[in-house]
C-alpha cells in the first residue's frame, strides 16, 4: 500500500478465496419450517440504482477475470453475497475512487475483506463486509443479485484504534488524520464538524469532489491546496466546484 504517498494502495487483482453460500437444499428446508417465505430486507439505494440501469452493465461495469461471471442470477437479497473475490466485477466509480489520494482503499484490502471480513447488512448501502488491519477499518460494500456478476459498489476507510493505527508501520500520523477527518466529514454531510478538524493535521492532500485538501492543527476548516477555499463540511466541499483546477 503506497500510503505514504497519500495513494491509494497496491492495484493488485481481486483472487480466488473461499466461497461461503447458502445452497438451494439449505433454503427450502427454512423456508418449509417457517411456513412461508422470508421477507426480503429493504431494497437498498445501491440495488436500486444497480437495478435502473441494468440494461446498460456492460458500460457501467469492467469484470475482474472470472468464469463465474453470472453465478449470481439466481440469488435474492436474503442470501448472504458470496466471499470469493475473483467473482466481483468493479464499477467504474469504484475504479476511479482507487485512484483518488488519500483513499487507501486498493483491491487487496477489498479481496481481504470479502474473503475474511465481517459482514453485516446496512438499511442504507446494503451487504457490507469490514476488516480491521493496522488499527483501520476497511469498508466495502457489495450488491449481488440484480447485476450480471456480484459487484463492489464502493468502500471506504475509518480508524478503528487510533493508537494501533499510530504503532502500525504501515501508517504515519498524517495517514491517520487524513483518514480521520474525512470519515468525519462523511458521518453527517451538512454538518459544520470544526471541532473534530481542528487536531488534526493533514499535509499530503486528499480529494473529494473537485477539490485536494489539507488542514493544519488548531485549523477548525480544511483548505482546498488549490482553489484556497476553505471548508467545515462535506456539502459545502461538493457544492462549489474548483476554481482553479483543470478538467481531468
Amino acid at each position: 500500500m503506497a500510503s505514504r504517498q497519500g495513494g491509494s494502495g497496491d492495484a493488485e487483482p481481486l483472487g480466488p478465496g473461499s466461497t461461503e453460500r447458502r445452497t438451494a437444499s439449505t433454503t427450502a428446508a427454512a423456508n418449509r419450517d417457517a411456513g412461508a417465505r422470508p421477507r426480503s430486507p429493504p431494497e437498498s439505494p445501491a440495488r436500486r440504482r444497480a437495478r435502473a440501469g441494468r440494461s446498460d452493465r456492460s458500460a457501467d461495469y469492467r469484470s475482474v477475470d472470472s468464469p463465474h461471471g453470472g453465478e449470481s442470477a439466481a440469488r435474492t437479497s436474503t442470501d448472504p453475497p458470496v466471499r470469493d473475490p475473483g467473482l466481483y466485477a468493479l464499477t467504474d466509480h469504484f475504479r476511479k475512487r482507487l485512484e483518488q489520494p488519500g483513499r487507501y482503499v486498493s483491491t487487496r484490502t477489498v479481496s481481504d475483506a470479502i474473503r475474511s471480513g465481517q459482514l453485516r447488512w446496512n438499511s442504507t448501502d446494503g451487504w457490507r463486509f469490514a476488516v480491521v488491519e493496522g488499527g483501520v477499518r476497511f469498508v466495502v460494500v457489495v450488491s449481488d443479485t440484480e447485476t450480471n456478476s456480484p459487484v463492489v459498489v464502493t468502500g471506504w476507510t475509518e480508524v478503528a484504534d487510533r493508537e494501533a493505527a499510530l504503532d502500525a508501520s504501515r501508517w504515519d500520523g498524517v495517514d491517520v488524520d487524513t483518514i480521520a477527518v474525512r470519515a468525519a466529514l462523511s458521518e453527517s454531510a451538512s454538518t459544520p464538524i470544526p471541532d473534530r478538524i481542528r487536531p488534526r493535521t493533514v499535509t499530503r492532500p486528499f480529494e473529494v469532489g473537485e477539490h485536494r485538501l489539507e488542514t493544519a492543527p488548531g485549523d477548525p476548516f480544511v483548505r482546498c491546496a488549490v482553489c484556497g477555499c476553505r471548508f467545515r463540511s462535506k456539502e459545502a466541499i461538493t457544492s462549489r466546484r474548483c476554481r482553479n483546477r483543470s478538467s481531468d
